[in-house]
């Protein structure tokens, strides 16, 4: 059992703000922008059921992915077409985890487990329910085995441009109710044991851009962190 976690969800530079993480742990999910023309009708920012303020962006296309049944998607399903994150996912098998980490604007700067301002926190995880799909790979598979990715934004886009295309079991994937931090409570550039001790990162430069490597004992504590308070789990990570 392994896994990988790479870097999702709004950010400064598109749309051009955060999703919000909230004093209990809980937070939004808030895609990025679709920037292809697409196949079919997607989601606009205005569709989406959020309280954070979109009348910025509510009528742009949002590029729906990592899609997780627990936002409104049709199934746990997850592409990319770059090759720093394809690389690292196409080398994933049957079981193995992918996490899904998001940088996030602490919306109470009192609380204790929070950086200020902003930190990076793991939302949600796939267990991979098939071996991870190259592109190539995608383009050999059966008109059935490819309708399992039909609801994916980059199938959804007038051309398939994943290097990768991710599975997930819906039996052991999901998107958290509250966050695992990767970041200390000194800030969101600080990267605390999860990602200096038992990840493949350095924790220094851009970290919480990069895609990060976690080996079975990596895998375990993140998937047993996901179920703890972020509290507590903020307090372990913190030493």
């Amino acid at each position: 059992m392994r896994s990988v976690a790479i870097n999702i969800g709004a950010n400064t530079n598109e749309p051009g703000f955060r999703g919000p993480v909230f004093p209990d742990g809980s937070f939004e999910y808030i895609p990025i922008p679709e920037s292809e023309p697409t196949a079919e009708p997607v989601p606009t920012y205005a569709d989406l059921d959020l309280e954070t303020d979109v009348s910025a962006v509510a009528d742009r296309p949002v590029h729906f992915d990592p899609e997780f049944l627990e936002a409104g998607g049709d199934r746990y399903t997850y592409g990319d077409e770059h090759g720093v994150k394809a690389g690292p996912l196409s080398e994933l098998s049957a079981g193995d985890y992918l996490f899904f980490y998001a940088t996030l604007s602490t919306v109470d700067e009192g609380t204790a487990w929070a950086p200020p301002e902003w930190g990076a926190y793991v939302v949600g995880h796939f267990r991979l329910a098939r071996d991870a799909v190259t592109g190539e790979g995608y383009r050999e598979l059966s008109a059935e085995e490819q309708a399992v990715f039909d609801s994916n934004a980059h199938v959804k886009r007038e051309s398939v441009d994943a290097r990768v295309l991710v599975l997930g079991d819906p039996a052991a994937s999901q998107l958290y109710e509250t966050v695992v931090p990767l970041s200390t409570p000194d800030g969101g550039t600080e990267a605390n044991h999860l990602v200096t001790d038992l990840s493949s990162d350095s924790g220094k430069g851009p970290w919480w851009r990069r895609p990060m490597r976690f080996d079975e004992a990596g895998t375990g504590r993140l998937l047993a962190l996901a179920t703890a308070p972020p509290a507590s789990a903020a307090g372990e990570t913190g030493e």
